[in-house]
């Protein structure tokens, strides 16, 4: 199978962000979909091993950036390469509040949802919310970023030095590179968590 083939459905990038016992958090996830107008629904899925999936599930509600073309590189990786175990991600990042207090980003969003989840889905590595559109507003003129445009515009190229000296393991989704000659079966992306079929080796 080509995991490749994957990259060709139609994706946005968005920040899924929530609050739990004072504890605000937020990650890049690529998966929101409206399912259904009246109620105004909408569907999010989220690695169960990002903390936002956790505060999600105690908190019961969700606020959804959608990120436009304007956003940078350096946004992916402070909300999707560094764990909000470790670091508080709105430190340093223009943010409003939702009616239900949650952060959404002010810059290099387009639009933003405020939600409440009506049920959850355990779908292996990943959760899927069924949320409810509470409040919703556009804030940006600009085009909302697709997957594959972040893939052709906004993730570094890797290197094609002939004389690179890194080998290993690129992960083909963010860029991260495992060092070694082998990549371990049940290896995770640290950054994307994704897995060993989203690896190429370095040449």
């Amino acid at each position: 199978m080509n995991a490749k083939a994957f990259f060709q459905l139609s994706y946005g990038l968005y920040v899924a962000a929530t609050k739990s016992d004072n504890k605000m958090n937020g990650c890049i996830i690529n998966t929101v979909t409206q399912v259904t107008d009246q109620p105004k629904q909408i569907v999010i899925a989220i690695n169960k091993e990002n903390l936002t999936c956790e505060l999600i599930q105690k908190s019961g509600i969700v606020s959804i950036s959608v990120l436009s073309e304007t956003a940078p590189f350096s946004l992916f990786q402070h909300f999707g390469f560094q764990s909000g175990r470790e670091t508080d991600k709105f430190v340093d990042v223009p943010f409003a509040l939702t009616k239900q207090e949650l952060p959404y980003l002010t810059e290099h969003t387009s639009a933003y949802f405020d939600c409440k989840v009506v049920h959850s889905y355990d779908l292996g590595t990943h959760m899927l919310f069924l949320a409810s559109v509470t409040d919703a507003d556009v804030i940006s003129d600009k085009w909302a970023m697709t997957y594959s445009y972040y893939h052709e515009y906004v993730k570094p190229k890797p290197s094609s030095k002939p004389n690179e000296s890194v080998k290993g393991w690129r992960c083909t989704v963010c860029g991260y590179v495992y060092e070694g000659e082998e990549l371990p079966p049940d290896f995770i992306c640290p950054w994307c968590k994704h897995g060993i079929e989203d690896f190429e080796k370095i040449k």
